[in-house]
């Protein structure tokens, strides 16, 4: 007879069990503390059409968690196949979203008012922008595959240049796009936040992928085991060169999204410490830092909660410029109960256990 603390340790070993129980302990929180302040029942799930576009505490983490969830799609990639991180992600965006405003404001020019002003159209703007991005991916990925540069120092390159190459394009100046049509990347479609659009076509783009394709597979077996992989007849160069140019991509669709929302290429602010958000959403995600086996829906979900988390401690009263200290402490949680000495630790105590009651079953 399956007893309650059996079904509890078969659910435990889900993959999707660390970022589903962390979302159900945020919500919890959140009621809690609604509750407290005497506030309606439920009250933080309320959602309502004001204006013509859909309000609500779980439509804003949707909305400010988009970017967030668009890194962790190309994180997840990086983190399976080269067992790395790519923390230049954040400054890929804000160089994206600079080359993006100005090419279409024009170099030295600061504010775009009239459409009759741009440069070019808004569409090659915006093009020019993600592809940027992926070249520096290209750049991380060729450092990293070819030249079996460690992923962290690979990155470290564009972490610390792509803000200030964002700051030459644009004269060390904010570039302004005051255009309805510009901002509408950080605005409203229709009734629904267009970064939680731009993100879902995203997600669903890059889960085609992997279901269409081999892709997937190869990812996992180059991060399992890379020599293997190669004998087995993968390029591992080529698909961790992917994984890294698919990381840049992505970054610059949130770069774009991130410049929409404020309508200005602030290439010191853009992007600024997202790049944490990604890694941890991987980390929460139950994927393994490690490499190997990768969940996408456990990484997006992981992004969530995170803006969740942070939402929550805004509602608690702890300061913005203090969220990434308690954002620190969880990863530092994460990656200590997926090394391989806690693992270990546990191992040898279930086999202990197991072994003593085989001793005195057989008494």
């Amino acid at each position: 007879m399956t007893t309650v603390r059996d079904w509890i340790k078969k659910i435990s070993k889900k993959p999707l069990f660390l970022p589903l129980f962390s979302v159900f302990l945020v919500l919890i929180i959140n009621v809690v503390y609604d509750a407290a302040q005497g506030n309606p029942p439920f009250s933080f799930f309320e959602i309502s059409i004001t204006e013509g576009a859909l309000y609500g505490r779980i439509i804003d983490i949707l909305n400010r968690g988009s970017e967030a969830a668009i890194l962790a799609i190309g994180m997840t990639l990086v983190v399976s196949s080269s067992a790395g991180t790519d923390i230049s992600v954040g400054s890929v965006m804000s160089l994206a979203g600079s080359l993006c405003c100005m090419l279409l404001a024009g170099f030295g020019v600061t504010h775009v008012r009239e459409a009759g002003a741009l440069q070019m159209p808004i569409f090659l703007g915006v093009l020019a922008g993600i592809l940027i991005a992926g070249l520096c991916g290209v750049f991380n990925g060729f450092l990293v595959a070819k030249m079996k540069i460690q992923p962290m120092v690979a990155t470290l390159i564009l972490f610390t240049a792509g803000r200030a190459i964002g700051l030459l394009l644009t004269n060390n100046k904010m570039v302004y796009i005051h255009l309805d049509e510009f901002k509408v990347f950080g605005k409203t479609l229709w009734i629904f936040p267009t970064p939680t659009v731009i993100a879902a076509i995203c997600i669903l783009v890059m889960a085609l992928v992997l279901r269409l394709t081999s892709l997937g597979m190869y990812v996992q077996s180059v991060g399992i085991n890379p020599k293997a992989s190669r004998i087995a007849g993968i390029n591992s160069v080529a698909i961790i060169m992917l994984c890294y140019i698919i990381c840049g991509l992505y970054a610059g669709v949130a770069g774009i999204v991130a410049t929409s929302r404020i309508y200005s290429a602030d290439s010191n602010n853009i992007g600024l410490n997202l790049e944490l958000d990604a890694i941890l959403a991987v980390a929460l995600g139950g994927n393994s830092l490690g490499g190997g086996r990768f969940s996408l829906t456990g990484s997006i979900i992981g992004a969530y909660t995170i803006q969740a988390i942070t939402t929550t401690m805004y509602a608690l009263g702890v300061a913005k410029a203090q969220a990434p200290v308690y954002k620190a402490i969880i990863v530092i949680l994460i990656v200590v109960v997926q090394s391989p000495v806690v693992k270990g630790y546990f191992a040898r105590r279930k086999a202990q256990k197991e072994s003593g009651i085989a001793v005195v079953g057989r008494g």
